[in-house]
């Protein structure tokens, strides 16, 4: 249920550059990673998780465990395409946790067991709160997307907590990170509703949905289901995503990967399984919670139709941000401040219903 494809090593260096600054790893670090990378699979000098994993390793001979974990999450990315890329994640897990004595907030991994089809499967979680602070407060989930996951985002979250006294549950999106199960369009509703009851169980009753790039998919969807008490997508794609005929920076590998493809599919077989995640059915009717909607005008991933087509609905603001791609990485900042302005509002909105 996995596999590699042909991906420009240095390519993917010039597209997520600045998110590997704005996750907190030192600029002549990363320099000296990108000079020494030639190719992505090998699993040897020049190799990506090669190159990766031994600046992860002399981090962590430092013991700089966070530093150590951020470089073993960028020697797995952008999938578990094989052994070596599996290996950097057990490294970045066991690194994070060395780290979480000094996150400077309260710290818990749960393993919860979900419904998944059938069936169930296990999602691991990651809950941060402020310390002391009380049970009953919002929680928001969040997570990455296809290629960037909860222990990748651990800085947002923890800001989140921090600043806005809410619990927050990160979780990696099926098909990716610990997920062992692909990403189904029905599986993730019912994985999204395990973890919405679960969160509701952590706090006062209020959830917020943040979903970062493919997490967005998931966080539109729970917002315009009216699932949740408030969503924030940034970078979510909704419908006109699934209907592109290039797929750039080797997306069109990550998402066949998260999918649960055994070789690289084609743009037609792609097309053809992404025609059920489309969220056309729910944006033909008014059921959302309040919503938020941010991304990048110059995104090569996400058509600006998928923000776009939030303009005029109920209770949703909606930003476009120009001259920035993908999740506005480049004006990160400007981004985070449309997040934090509407999260704020929105518990306010929020607590005053409850005591009303």
């Amino acid at each position: 249920m996995s596999f590699q494809w042909p991906v420009d090593a240095q390519g993917l260096f010039g597209e997520r550059y600045p998110q590997m600054l704005n996750t907190g790893l030192p600029a002549v670090d990363v320099d000296a990673v990108r000079a020494a990378v030639t190719e992505m699979w090998p699993d040897g000098p020049g190799g990506w998780v090669y190159e990766w994993s031994a600046l992860g390793a002399r981090y962590a001979g430092q013991g700089a465990h966070n530093l150590a974990a951020l470089a073993y999450g960028w020697a797995k990315f952008p999938t578990m395409a094989d052994e070596a890329k599996r290996r950097a994640q057990q490294h970045q897990l066991d690194e994070y946790l060395l780290a979480a004595p000094d996150f400077e907030v309260d710290f818990e991994r749960k393993v919860l067991e979900l419904p998944y089809q059938r069936g169930s499967t296990t999602v691991p979680a990651h809950v941060f709160a402020a310390p002391d602070l009380p049970a009953g407060v919002p929680v928001v989930l969040a997570s990455g997307g296809t290629d960037s996951w909860k222990m990748d985002m651990h800085g947002v979250f923890v800001l989140l907590a921090t600043r806005f006294g809410v619990r927050v549950v990160a979780f990696d999106v099926p098909g990716t990170g610990e997920s062992s199960v692909p990403f189904t369009a029905q599986g993730g509703e019912q994985i999204m509703r395990g973890l919405i009851a679960e969160a509701r169980s952590l706090g006062n009753g209020t959830v917020v949905h943040l979903g970062i790039s493919f997490g967005g998919f998931l966080s539109a969807r729970t917002g315009l289901a009216g699932e949740v008490d408030g969503a924030i997508v940034l970078g979510g794609p909704v419908e006109a995503a699934w209907k592109k005929a290039e797929w750039k920076c080797g997306m069109n590998g990550i998402v066949g990967n998260m999918l649960g493809f055994d070789a690289l599919p084609v743009v037609d077989e792609l097309t053809h399984v992404l025609h059920d995640f489309s969220l056309r059915p729910l944006l033909n009717q008014d059921l959302n919670a309040p919503m938020l909607v941010v991304n990048g005008a110059d995104d090569v991933h996400v058509p600006r139709a998928d923000t776009l087509v939030f303009e005029g609905r109920r209770d949703t603001e909606v930003h476009l941000i120009r001259d920035t791609g993908h999740c506005a990485t480049t004006k990160f900042p400007e981004a985070t401040g449309y997040i934090f302005s509407w999260l704020e509002r929105t518990l306010d909105n929020l607590a005053a219903k409850v005591t009303s």
